[in-house]
Order: structure tokens, then C-alpha cells, then sequence
């Protein structure tokens, strides 16, 4: 059985503040989240695919920092809008994060690739929505445990002694 998430429009106020109680948001930070990542999508790097995508994350502090797909010609060596943001924000020390949001240029709402799913699985934790906007601002949002199920995140790695008394006691 074909899962269909629940699709909302950010141009009906009243499913914005709804959405944005449901997922500990205020519906001005849904429309600043879907404002600030389709504005992401105009600095894309995508000559070889045309598929832009934007994306934005907003800070337990109220930062929001966005950016876009990075594409290269030797394929995989491109970089997708959420990991861009991520480190972006990272590297400007930002930690702690209540939402982030993708935007693309197709018609329906496109969600975090697997890659981009395990890389947010690292700065956020399970509860964080991910808001995922279509060109029209028609949107679904998805906890990332709901889009990562079973996931492994750094808890589950023990602290680096405990690994290297392991491996020199051969186990």
C-alpha cells in the first residue's frame, strides 16, 4: 500500500497555522522557511541537471541559513541544498536546529535525498520536520524519524576509548 502524505498550500493561512502548531513552529516561521528556501533555489548550481533546489534551516535561536545544490561534472562530487546549509551553518558555529525546509521547481513536493536524510540525522534530532515546498507552494511535512526510520545517529557509537580498547584487547 502507496503511502500519500497530506499536502498543504502556504497560501491557506489557516493550514499554515495549523501546520506550524502541529510541528512547535509559528506559522510566520513557515512562511519565512518557504520564503527563504525558494529564494535559495536562484543561487543553484545545476548546469548539467537544471534541478534546483533550495534549502533553509532555522536554529533553536531563530537563525535561518539556506543553501542550494551544488552540481559538478563528475556527478557524484555534487553537493545537495540541505548538506550545503548544514555546513554552512555548522561552520558559522550555528547548533541546534527546529526545522528545515526544502524547496524545488517540480510539482510535487520533493523530499531530502537518503544521503541529505542521514547527514540531517547528525545536527537534529529524530522529532525536527522537514518541510519539503513544490513550486507552488503546495507542501507536506515529515518528522525526519518518519523519513528515516531506524535510523543511526552518533549515540549509537561508543566514545573513541571504549573503540580502541576494544580493538587492542582483539575484539
Amino acid at each position: 500500500m502507496a503511502f500519500t502524505p497530506e499536502v498543504f498550500d502556504i497560501k491557506n493561512e489557516s493550514q499554515t497555522v495549523d501546520t506550524a502548531k502541529k510541528y512547535g513552529l509559528t506559522s510566520e516561521e513557515v512562511r519565512e522557511l518557504h520564503k527563504r528556501a525558494t529564494a535559495a533555489k536562484a543561487t543553484a548550481y545545476c548546469p548539467y541537471s537544471k534541478f534546483r533546489v533550495g534549502s533553509t534551516l532555522l536554529s533553536n535561536d531563530g537563525q535561518y541559513t539556506a543553501g542550494a545544490n551544488v552540481e559538478n561534472a563528475s556527478y557524484p562530487v555534487g553537493t545537495c541544498a540541505e548538506r550545503v546549509a548544514f555546513g554552512k551553518a555548522i561552520t558559522e558555529g550555528i547548533r541546534g536546529f527546529k526545522a528545515v525546509a526544502v524547496a524545488t521547481d517540480v510539482e510535487a513536493p520533493c523530499s531530502p535525498c537518503g544521503m541529505c536524510r542521514q547527514f540531517i540525522r547528525e545536527f537534529v534530532d529524530l522529532e525536527t520536520p522537514i518541510l519539503m515546498f513544490n513550486k507552488d507552494g503546495e507542501y507536506v511535512v515529515m518528522r525526519l524519524q518518519e523519513l528515516l526510520p531506524l535510523s543511526f545517529g552518533p549515540e549509537f557509537l561508543p566514545p573513541p576509548d571504549v573503540l580502541e580498547k576494544s580493538r587492542a584487547g582483539g575484539v
